[in-house]
């Protein structure tokens, strides 16, 4: 077509739509369809238009065939564009058809008021720009756009809205060059390992008759495809290969990616656990403290070494049957492989060095609100880790649960949408398609550092598990899953079509599969198991309080004065300003140091010790209180300043992040991040204590439990703001009773403190129990009212020469042991406000004597029983709390205090009742019953005598 007077064939509202598009197109390109842009380069400018409505006398004769022919062009632009965006839906991406059909209308030719023969008179590059030479006509760049686009791996690239990355993405498998054909030798390999897995899961079947595995079967191809994507990123210098999944296929994935011995697996079929764990004749308990876990929750480690460019390690997570909780954990051991945290200021994060490949099921990827809270980690700077490859293993069904019952969403993988995931489908019966999603996974991390998302759209081919009946639910769809033959069946028939692998050859690889499993098999049947990782459980609390804590006063001081200095330039907000310069004085003698500065100290003097440190939370930078205030904002140009970052006696590095407003990811998160760095004090703040509720399977199944099912040892530390103020019931209970209630074989520590003395030791003590045997998390009741309390802060000495007490004696009281009639016991915020309240009192009272339970979990026996012993007389030991009787400390430390009681003396609860809701949201309430509490306590005619309550 010529270019020259192009243009004069169109007028009227034609021509005036055509100069509005070239508008646009001048302003931006990407903003009109593609055939404008196409139309504008080859023709350029249009004239302006007139305001003729109608066409003029004398018209050439070919001006209404001339607009009908753009109008045509314009709509096979359409077409293109719809064939990118939904020829998924037309895509051939499920094994056994029994996915509804969608409305594929928006496809089809008639829609646009097309024909072939239309389409056949237009250049293919004028509606298609990566047409390829071969490709002539319209018509023949529709066909091979459908083919591209419905075949059995179909692309959602549209929501991409980072338009150097959607015409990557799109450019990429339009290309002629995508999917890669796979050589012989790369076909040949991958029939053998589809054979593996498939043998693999059918040895086990026939073996093992009736016991659960999660079988991978329906979606054996999973198994090339990690392997796949495994060497793809060694290939790259990947160092670290983290890896997450649910359950189902977990034993195949162990065998053959993580390279667990058949034999190994065999065993925990085949024998009970080693008789040396079973508990001893009168015993309750496992000897070691070892409970181990089901086979198919098990984690592993592998190194491979021949031919990649680096040593790589794969790490297999541990995972309990929460399916997907073990995405942010995975994602926390990521962050800490990539970041160096050895200088002083934030860690060094290199993208390059880990990559995370999580592994999730078509029911809960949609259904499980953590999967959410970790795509959202994608962008964070505090958490984002470099793009993370997720795979959908689709079985179309969770469960019982078919998909019209699981989801909204058209498909499983929609909520990636909202995060702006590029989402491949893929037909699990075609295993070059999958190697082919996976490189193109591999190859778009590696270039944008960015998630993408694999549905391997599958199925299941026994029930949810080996005893199940799936008939009894689905009996339709396993009457096609018994007539479906197997992926490795079917690879085997298209490779011996093409003449590359015959009959023989398959069967042989099968027979040489079996008798390796059957040798593998033979070798342990008479083998008594060993435990997979016996974890000696023994009392650590003597070598704990043997911890040094303090810190020379000259020290202190000196980083003190350091952490006050900032660039000269930087303008500190006016009133924080003037509470900084209040710290200058602090350690000064007659001065105290508040809960803040001593965090501060102990932060500062930690890292002064060679040991990096890592804090999160949802206000972290300045705590929900305004307390820490670590990260300074300049009031003019709102830039940010950390003085910790510029500390001269720094030696380790100082991460400091605010994190998204949720609980369960990000305690998962870091979680994951000590885990996987246990060198490293990693903590994490709950706005309130109360919210850490939205993370309780993070708590019960990794913090609490993880050292006894796996062998995982965690020094984490949660910071849960806690105490009744009158802040209503969603704003004063951490829920103390559920951690002391989880609280067994001293899987971690619980504290409710009252110094900021005890917390400097606190967190001290616990910097130096990272990386040792005792290592474990802690759990603190962490202050509201109480951070700016006078009473709460300590004189420098405290800090230099003490150390963390598990049990504290009330200064002025127990002078003469042999008057007091009552010992109080109490924790936290109660105890200061006792402690206020006997200030005011007047009169005797050496009939009383009060003793803080600063630790909670362990109880200090040890302490509390010397304490005791000193006050022969005592007739009633009284256990004080602000939160209702249920809840709270005392249904723990009732059996302990009824134990350590001398004969004769009654063991009493003062307290509000039992509640069903934490606190009164009323204020004047709330003042009423916490003064009455205290009132109780501290009246000598309350006392009880040999009333014994709850034995």
């Amino acid at each position: 077509m010529q270019t020259q007077g192009a243009w004069e064939s169109y007028y009227g509202p034609n021509l005036g739509y055509v100069q509005e598009q070239y508008e646009r197109y001048v302003k931006d390109p990407e903003s009109v369809d593609e055939t404008f842009r196409k139309v504008f380069q080859l023709w350029g400018a249009p004239p302006m238009a007139t305001t003729q409505l109608t066409p003029v006398s004398g018209a050439p004769a070919n001006v209404q065939l001339n607009a009908e022919l753009l109008k045509k062009g314009v709509n096979a632009g359409k077409l293109v564009w719809n064939i990118r965006t939904y020829g998924h839906l037309a895509a051939d991406i499920d094994p056994l058809g029994i996915i509804p059909k969608p409305d594929t209308r928006v496809l089809e030719l008639e829609q646009y008021g097309l024909t072939q023969s239309d389409l056949a008179a237009v250049p293919a590059s004028l509606i298609w720009d990566g047409a390829t030479e071969n490709v002539r006509t319209g018509w023949e760049a529709i066909q091979k756009l459908r083919q591209t686009y419905t075949g059995t791996i179909a692309y959602e690239f549209s929501h991409v809205h980072d338009t150097e990355e959607r015409v990557w993405l799109n450019l990429h498998v339009e290309s002629g060059n995508f999917p890669a054909p796979l050589s012989e030798t790369e076909k040949a390999n991958l029939l053998e390992r589809l054979i593996e897995v498939e043998q693999f899961e059918e040895f086990l079947h026939r073996t093992f008759v009736g016991q659960k595995r999660f079988s991978i079967e329906g979606n054996d191809v999973m198994v090339p495809m990690l392997d796949e994507m495994v060497r793809n990123m060694s290939d790259e210098g990947v160092e670290h290969v983290m890896m997450g999944m649910a359950h189902r296929g977990r034993l195949n994935v162990l065998a053959h990616v993580l390279g667990k011995p058949y034999e190994k697996i065999f065993s925990e079929f085949h024998h009970s656990p080693n008789k040396k764990l079973f508990p001893s004749e009168g015993s309750m308990g496992i000897n070691f403290g070892w409970t181990g876990d089901v086979k198919y929750h098990l984690g592993a480690k592998r190194v491979l070494e021949d031919g990649s460019v680096v040593p790589t390690r794969i790490t297999l997570a541990n995972n309990p049957s929460h399916l997907e909780f073990v995405n942010p954990v995975v994602e926390g051991f990521a962050r800490a492989a990539q970041e160096d945290r050895t200088q002083p200021g934030y860690p060094q994060q290199d993208v390059n060095k880990a990559a995370t490949v999580l592994i999730h099921g078509d029911s809960a990827f949609p259904g499980e609100g953590i999967v959410a809270e970790t795509l959202n980690f994608n962008k964070l700077p505090g958490f984002q880790n470099g793009g993370t490859i997720h795979i959908i293993a689709n079985n179309n069904i969770g469960f019982t649960t078919e998909s019209r019952d699981s989801r909204s969403t058209h498909y499983s993988s929609d909520l990636a949408k909202g995060y702006e995931i590029p989402i491949v489908h893929v037909n699990a019966d075609d295993p070059e398609a999958c190697i082919a999603a996976v490189r193109l996974a591999c190859e778009y991390r590696n270039k944008f550092k960015k998630d993408f998302l694999i549905d391997l759209v599958g199925y299941r081919r026994y029930g949810h598990n080996e005893t199940d009946d799936p008939d009894t639910t689905q009996p339709l769809i396993y009457d096609k899953v018994r007539k479906h033959p197997r992926v490795a069946s079917i690879y085997a028939d298209v490779l011996n079509q093409n003449g590359m692998v015959s009959k023989v050859q398959s069967n042989r690889t099968i027979q040489a599969v079996q008798n390796r499993m059957k040798v593998a098999y033979d070798q342990i049947k008479d083998k008594e198991q060993e435990p997979a990782n016996p974890h000696q459980q023994t009392p650590a609390e003597d070598r704990i309080k043997a911890i040094k804590t303090g810190v020379k006063l000259s020290t202190l001081r000196e980083i003190n004065t350091n952490l006050l200095k900032r660039p000269s330039d930087f303008n500190v907000y006016p009133k924080l300003q003037r509470i900084l310069e209040r710290r200058e004085t602090a350690l000064n003698v007659g001065e105290k140091v508040d809960w803040s500065l001593a965090e501060t100290l102990a932060f500062a003097s930690i890292l002064a010790d060679g040991k990096p440190i890592r804090i999160t939370g949802q206000d972290a930078e300045r705590a929900t209180f305004a307390h820490r205030n670590l990260v300074l904002h300049d009031t003019k140009n709102g830039s940010t300043f950390c003085p910790l970052h510029e500390l001269p006696q720094a030696k380790a590095s100082f991460a400091i992040y605010n994190s998204p407003l949720s609980e369960a990811s990000v305690l998962g998160f870091e979680y994951g991040y000590n885990v996987y760095s246990p060198e490293t004090l990693v903590i994490w703040e709950a706005q309130f204590g109360d919210f850490s509720n939205c993370a309780q399977v993070i708590t019960d199944q990794f913090i609490s439990a993880g050292r006894s099912k796996w062998g995982q040892k965690s020094s984490l530390v949660m910071l849960l703001p806690h105490g009744y103020e009158g802040q209503g019931p969603e704003h004063s209970s951490a829920r103390l009773e559920r951690f002391l209630q989880l609280g067994a074989e001293e899987n971690f520590t619980v504290v409710n403190l009252s110094s900021a003395a005890q917390y400097f030791h606190l967190l001290r003590r616990q910097a130096a129990l990272t990386e040792s045997e005792d290592a474990r998390p802690l759990i603190v009741m962490s202050p509201k009212s109480l951070i700016r309390n006078s009473r709460v802060a300590s004189n420098g000495q405290e800090l230099s020469e003490g150390r963390f007490k598990r049990a504290l004696e009330q200064p002025g009281l127990g002078g003469h042991p042999e008057r007091v009639e009552r010992l109080v016991l109490c924790s936290g915020k109660i105890a200061i406000e006792l402690e206020e309240a006997l200030d005011k009192e007047e009169g005797d009272k050496d009939w009383l004597h009060i003793i803080r339970v600063e630790q909670l979990y362990p109880f200090p026996e040890q302490e509390v029983q010397e304490i005791m012993a000193r006050y022969a007389n005592v007739k009633e030991i009284l256990w004080v709390q602000e939160e209702p009787e249920n809840q709270g400390a005392w249904r723990y430390i009732e059996h302990h205090l009824c134990k350590l009681a001398p004969q004769g003396t009654s063991v009493n609860y003062n307290g509000r009742s039992e509640r069903s809701s934490t606190a009164s949201g009323f204020q004047q309430v709330h003042s009423f019953e916490q003064q009455q509490i205290i009132s109780t306590a501290l009246n000598q005619k309350s006392i009880k005598h040999n009333i014994v309550l709850g034995r």
